[in-house]
C-alpha cells in the first residue's frame, strides 16, 4: 500500500517541518506573485472550503483534500482509527472498486497519496493540469461515498499492524518516543501514538472506522486546495460541481482536553536491544496562535513560540550549529550527534526537546548535562547579532532553494486552514521572526527549560540478538511508499 501514517522524522529537526509550513511561503509568494496571482478563498454552498493559488510556470496542478481531523480526535480505546480510515479511503465506492483510484491517478500520468497526523489527514494528487477535472470528480466521490466490507477492513488493519510492526516495535529509538509522548502528556490527546496502540488495532471492528467517518468526513471540517496552472473561475466551478452537491452532517463538539500544569520532572528508562544510548530532554512550551498573527492584538505566549523557535535553530538549525560545536566536535566530545527542535503550531499543546546519541565511553548523564548546558549558555547570555542574523538569513535561503514546488504551495495554504489562520499568515509571521531579539531568546531560555515541565526519555542499549549487529530499520515516520 502507498498510503502511510504522517509522524515528523525523530531525526530530523521538527522545527524544519514547523518552519517549513511557513517559511515555505516566503518561497511561494515570490513566484505567485510575479505571476501575476494570489491565493483566494471559498466556501461551497455545503460549507466546504475552497483555496485556490494559480502558479503558471509548469503545466501541472496539485489537487488536495485535508480533513480537520487527526489522532487527536480519537478516544480511548480507538487510537488509530484516523489512520486505519485513511488506507479505507483507498478501498472503493459504489462506483470505484478497491485499488482503481490510484490505478486511475496514475493513467491520468499522475501521483498520489495521503497522510495522516496528530492534526489532519489528507489526501493528493498531483496531475498534468487538463486532468484537474478528473480528479476532482475521484477525490469527492471517495470522500462522500467511500465504502467497504468488513473482510476488506481486516485485509487491510494488518497492513496497519505490520506497519507499526516496522516503524515502532521494531524500532528503539521509535519506541522510546512513543513512551515519551505518553509520559508528557495526561489529558492531551497528543498522548496516544498516531500508528495507534497494538491492543487498540487487535479490538478494532470495522464499525468503529465507519463511525469515525460519518462523524468528521462532512464538508464543513474539510478543504480543497488546488495550486498549479489554473484559472480560479473554472476550478471555482468544478469545485461546486463536484463537492458542492454533498450533503453535510453536523460536527459533534471537540472537548478541550487542556493539559494541567506540570509540577516537577519526570523520567522514562526504555531497555530495548541497541548500539547506542540516545537521551531526549522535552519541555513543555506555548504553540504560536492565530490570533497573534492581528497586529493589533497582543499575544506574549505566540512571541515566546516564535523566539522558541529561533532558540532551536541557533543550538541546531544549520552546519555546525552551537550542539554540534560543543557535544559532538570536540577533541573529548560526549556526543556522537545531537539536536533541538521547538513545534511552533499545532491544534494542541506544544514542546521543546533536545537530544543527543552518547559517545563511546560517556554516560547518558553526561550528555544530559551537556544539552541542559548549552541553554543556560543562551539564557545567560543571549545570542550574538551576528550569529542571530546568521541563522535567520540561512532559514529563509535554505527554504527558498529547497522548497519551492507547486506541492509545497498547496500544502502551507492547507496548513493555514488546519490551523485557522489566514492566507498570508506566511508573510505575516517571516515579518515576526525576522523581529526576535537576542533579549527574546535568553528570555524563553530562562523561562521555559525549567525541571518543572521536564520530561527526560533514555534509551538503555540491551544486547543484541545473537547473529543480529544491529536492530531492524524501521522505515522513517513521515515517508510514504
Amino acid at each position: 500500500m502507498k498510503q502511510r501514517f504522517f509522524s515528523l522524522p525523530q531525526a530530523v529537526p521538527q522545527w524544519l517541518w514547523a518552519l517549513a509550513l511557513w517559511l515555505l511561503g516566503w518561497c511561494w509568494v515570490a513566484p505567485a506573485q510575479a505571476q501575476g496571482a494570489a491565493a483566494q478563498q471559498f466556501t461551497l454552498r455545503n460549507g466546504m472550503s475552497l483555496i485556490v493559488q494559480p502558479d503558471h510556470r509548469a503545466p501541472t496542478a496539485v489537487h488536495m483534500l485535508w480533513v480537520r481531523v487527526g489522532a487527536m480526535d480519537e478516544v480511548d480505546g480507538t487510537s488509530g482509527v484516523a489512520h486505519v480510515l485513511e488506507h479505507m479511503l483507498f478501498k472503493g465506492t459504489p462506483t470505484v472498486p478497491a485499488g482503481e483510484f490510484s490505478r486511475k491517478v496514475a493513467a491520468l500520468g499522475g501521483r498520489e497519496n495521503a497522510f495522516t497526523s496528530r492534526d489532519f489527514t489528507g489526501y493528493f494528487q498531483q496531475i498534468p493540469a487538463e486532468r484537474l477535472e478528473d480528479v476532482m470528480r475521484l477525490e469527492s466521490d471517495r470522500f462522500a461515498n467511500n465504502q467497504w466490507s468488513d473482510a476488506e477492513f481486516r485485509k487491510e488493519l494488518e497492513v496497519v499492524k505490520e506497519e507499526r510492526r516496522l516503524r515502532t516495535e521494531d524500532s528503539p529509538r521509535a519506541r522510546l518516543h512513543e513512551s515519551l509522548d505518553a509520559a508528557i502528556w495526561q489529558a492531551s490527546p497528543y498522548r496516544r501514538p498516531i500508528v495507534g496502540w497494538m491492543s487498540d488495532l487487535d479490538a478494532m471492528q470495522p464499525d468503529d472506522a465507519r463511525a469515525f467517518y460519518q462523524r468528521w468526513y462532512t464538508p464543513g471540517n474539510a478543504v480543497v486546495v488546488v495550486a498549479g496552472d489554473v484559472d480560479v473561475a473554472a476550478v471555482r466551478a468544478l469545485a461546486d460541481k463536484y463537492y458542492g452537491g454533498i450533503a453535510p452532517r453536523a460536527l459533534p463538539d471537540r472537548k478541550p482536553r487542556t493539559e494541567p500544569a506540570q509540577q516537577g520532572m519526570r523520567r522514562i528508562e526504555l531497555k530495548a536491544p541497541a548500539e547506542q544510548a540516545y537521551v531526549v530532554l522535552s519541555f513543555k512550551t506555548p504553540s504560536f496562535q492565530a490570533a497573534a498573527l492581528d497586529a493589533s492584538q497582543t499575544d506574549s505566549a505566540s512571541d515566546d513560540a516564535l523566539a522558541l523557535t529561533v532558540l532551536a535553530a541557533v543550538l541546531s538549525g544549520y552546519d555546525n550549529a552551537r550542539l554540534d560545536r560543543a557535544l559532538t566536535q570536540t577533541a573529548d566530545h560526549v556526543a556522537d550527534s545531537a539536536g533541538a527542535y521547538c513545534g511552533l503550531v499545532s491544534r494542541g499543546p506544544q514542546v521543546c526537546t533536545l537530544y543527543a546519541v552518547p559517545a563511546s565511553g560517556k554516560s547518558a548523564t553526561q550528555v544530559e548535562a551537556a544539552l541542559r548546558a548549552q541553554v543556560a549558555v543562551l539564557a545567560k547570555e543571549g545570542v550574538p547579532p551576528a550569529e542571530l542574523q546568521r541563522v535567520k538569513n540561512q532559514w529563509v535561503a535554505s527554504e527558498v532553494y529547497k522548497r519551492d514546488s507547486v506541492f509545497n504551495q498547496a500544502r502551507i495554504l492547507a496548513t493555514h486552514w488546519i490551523n485557522g489562520f489566514p492566507l498570508d499568515a506566511d508573510a505575516r509571521l517571516i515579518v515576526r521572526l525576522r523581529a526576535v531579539t537576542s533579549e527574546q531568546i535568553q528570555s524563553v531560555a530562562a523561562r521555559y527549560f525549567t525541571d518543572d515541565g521536564l520530561t527526560v526519555a533514555t534509551l538503555l542499549p540491551q544486547p543484541m540478538e545473537p547473529g543480529r549487529t544491529r536492530p531492524p530499520r524501521a522505515a522513517p515516520a513521515g515517508v510514504r511508499h
